[in-house]
């Protein structure tokens, strides 16, 4: 697995994409649907990954940056066919490496109130592996 700055401006990405918009829209409450659209994310802010085998997408994850000590988590997403394999956690590893080479003192991971919690796991993968300075689910 490859994990690659991203600039999102591939077909292949920006499908992706626009399809983890719409199913955020489908499963989330108007008001905690925090997904990033394409123009968002293409803000200077955000540094956005994505992950391949190959030519095949196998997920997605940005870091935005809040203030010079603290970022959030945003857009992580999980090609279906690769969904239980460990790319998310990849995925957040490179998103924390990265928060720490930045020597941010904070992390963020807004949940929402979404009625599916498919990122439960993940969830408390962030909260065990990441150092709890760094680190506050919201």
């Amino acid at each position: 697995m490859q994990i690659r700055l991203d600039d999102l401006r591939s077909k292949k990405i920006t499908d992706f994409l626009l399809e983890h918009l719409e199913n955020m829209h489908e499963i989330t409450p108007p008001q905690s649907v925090h997904a990033l659209d394409l123009e968002a994310l293409r803000l200077p802010d955000i540094t956005f990954f994505s992950a391949w085998e190959g030519d095949e997408l196998l997920g997605c994850g940005a870091l935005k940056e809040l203030d010079s000590r603290s970022g959030e988590i945003k857009s992580m997403r999980t090609a279906k066919a690769h969904r239980r394999k460990g790319v998310a956690s990849k995925i957040l590893e490179h998103i924390i490496k990265e928060a720490e080479r930045r020597a941010y003192h904070h992390l963020n991971l807004e949940t929402g109130a979404i009625r599916v919690r498919p990122s439960t796991s993940l969830v408390h993968t962030i909260w065990v592996r990441v150092p709890k300075p760094l680190c506050r689910l919201h």
